[in-house]
């Protein structure tokens, strides 16, 4: 006896269903059944604030400086006119993910206090965002067994060739100048 449609799509979801329940079981739901990991594109987002950049924001500095150091506010809520918030997220395929968050508050145009999380270096920043080597790192220079083991080209005569001049001759270019 064939199937009816309804019986048919019933048997359809409850096999989908039964795959998919096994995908949430997986220790890494980035990778696919455990054997593949997708591409996944970098995204950065917003400005980069160190503690190198932070250290020049000061209580009394106008609006046009700190956007002169800290670049523009990814949010800059109309509701909050006197607040710019700084946000940087980074997704890196291989590397942890990162955000950090500066406020900074104004009051007459002038900035009165500013609030941040803790903030890494330049170096601790370049350091932090660098990606591993998927595997033991690779040897740059061969060990003195592994030039020995080298096949050696085969030595051959060079015969040397005299240069020669022009085949032919040539007109003079001025008339009168032989």
């Amino acid at each position: 006896m064939m199937p009816t449609p309804i019986r048919r799509a019933a048997l359809v979801l409850a096999a989908t269903t039964t795959l998919l329940s096994g995908c949430s079981s997986l220790r890494n739901p980035e990778t696919l059944f455990g054997l593949l990991t997708p591409y996944r594109i970098d995204v950065v987002q917003g400005n980069v604030v160190t503690q190198e950049v932070m250290a020049q924001i000061q209580p009394g500095l106008g609006r046009l400086q700190v956007r002169e150091i800290l670049g523009t506010p990814l949010l800059a809520d109309p509701f909050h006119a006197d607040r710019w918030d700084y946000v940087f997220t980074i997704r890196r395929q291989g590397v942890p993910d990162q955000q950090r968050r500066v406020s900074v508050f104004f009051r007459n145009d002038v900035v009165e206090r500013f609030e941040t999380g803790e903030l890494p270096t330049e170096r601790e920043f370049v350091a932090s965002i660098d990606r591993p080597l998927a595997g033991e790192e690779p040897k740059l220079q061969l060990s003195p067994e592994q030039v020995a083991a080298l096949p050696t080209p085969p030595k051959t005569e060079v015969a040397r060739k005299v240069p020669q001049g022009a085949v032919r001759e040539y007109p003079p270019l001025e008339a009168g100048s032989r």
